[in-house]
């Protein structure tokens, strides 16, 4: 029986985002690793991952409503999300003129205080829109405080951002003066 491309998603963000040693993979300074390595390790795996290939890793991430990863040349990794304790190196590019995140209001003092850290993440996640931005927010509080991020101005002052994806950019971190809290 195939497995859901709901499950085969959530395992391929495990393998490679947060614990790629645990499939016996090693991801290269930019996060990526062999298509056929991750199949490999797929199905040496107990679970019923015995028959997944390539085609099924392509399907899913082609169906996914959200794109966590990217395949090219051969080869996959996580475009966003990491919790590795090694840091996946990425390119420096202009962002758009506005970002979003949503957050807790729980935190808002603390983030105006301090900016935007990544806490667990390698970066902080900034959204390219507002419904975004309070849909991230969501998971955390019912009535989320979405935070606008002046990033013209942060990256004039020398911040850098990163692209993940159309939606997603990255940031190593936001000063509190390029944030504001909007009602």
């Amino acid at each position: 029986m195939k497995k859901p491309s709901t499950e085969l998603s959530r395992v391929l963000s495990h393998a490679l985002r947060h614990d790629p040693g645990r499939y016996g993979l090693e991801l290269d300074p930019e996060g990526w690793v062999g298509l056929g390595e991750v199949v490999a390790a797929l199905r040496s795996r107990p679970g019923g991952w015995e028959s997944v290939g390539v085609a099924d890793i392509e399907e899913t991430l082609a169906a996914a409503s959200k794109q966590r990863h990217e395949i090219r040349d051969g080869r996959i990794r996580a475009i966003y999300g990491h919790s590795l304790p090694e840091r996946i190196e990425r390119t420096p590019t202009t962002p758009p003129d506005l970002l979003y995140h949503g957050t807790s209001p729980d935190n808002l003092e603390r983030v105006m205080r301090e900016g935007l850290l990544p806490m667990s993440r390698q970066f902080v996640h900034l959204s390219t829109d507002v419904e975004m931005a309070w849909a991230v927010g969501s998971r955390h509080a019912s009535r989320p405080v979405v935070l606008h991020i002046d990033a013209t101005a942060a990256h004039a002052a020398g911040i850098p951002f990163y692209k993940g994806n159309d939606k997603v950019w990255l940031a190593d971190e936001v000063p509190p003066r390029f944030v504001t809290a909007r009602p």
